[in-house]
């Protein structure tokens, strides 16, 4: 019999969590420990000391791709994988560069997610064959390597909820009213905000937005 494999969920979202714990219960995993946010993950991982966490991108106040930053070298003998929507090449590389064994997406199904992190145990790359065959595309190319010095592809790397809200930013709208306008929470039209300026490399707003408006 194999060591159990010890898991850690971090997500915002109960319901997701919970969904993956159904995923992965199996007599060779173990779910160690959950946390809702990057912040919490940073105080219980190091304590934890899980085999594999999971973390989703999108997460409230520091990103995960944040957190993955600030807790591989706490945990230099764990694999980190990232389980997000975001489908954005800017954020597979980044996740790559940062020391991430995968990148999945939410919308796979509890076997594929089962088999991927037992996957990670024996070495393997826990990432859809399409999404990886771009990756390793980019990175003959030499476009991944260019992305991952400059830490950001351009706009083009932007999710359509991300292009959205840049476009009102540039309109001159609060996040207050964006918020309102999508039907999102301030918080959340925060969070893109963060990802955006990290993903244009850019100092603040009034950067991004010039950018936005260089573009149209």
């Amino acid at each position: 019999m194999r060591p159990v494999l010890r898991v850690m969920l971090i997500d915002d979202h109960g319901f997701v969590r919970s969904a993956i714990r159904q995923a992965l219960t199996a007599p060779d995993i173990e779910i160690v420990g959950e946390a809702p946010s990057a912040e919490e993950a940073l105080r219980s991982a190091p304590e934890l000391r899980p085999d594999v966490l999971l973390i989703d991108i999108d997460l409230p106040g520091m990103n995960g791709l944040g957190l993955l930053r600030e807790l591989r070298p706490r945990l230099p003998d764990a694999k980190f994988v990232m389980l997000t929507v975001s489908t954005s090449q800017a954020d597979v590389l980044e996740a790559v560069r940062l020391g991430a064994v995968g990148y999945l997406t939410k919308d796979l199904d509890a076997d594929a997610l089962l088999r991927s992190i037992r996957g990670v145990r024996d070495g393997d790359l826990a990432m859809p064959r399409k999404l990886a065959g771009r990756t390793i595309r980019d990175l003959v190319d030499g476009v991944g390597a260019r992305a991952m010095e400059r830490g950001t592809p351009g706009l083009d790397a932007l999710s359509p909820r991300e292009d959205e809200i840049l476009r009102l930013l540039a309109d001159g709208m609060t996040d207050r009213e964006i918020g309102e306008g999508l039907t999102i929470s301030t918080r959340t039209v925060e969070t893109h905000v963060s990802n955006i300026l990290r993903k244009l490399d850019a100092r603040n707003r009034a950067e991004a937005a010039r950018r936005y408006l260089e573009r149209r």
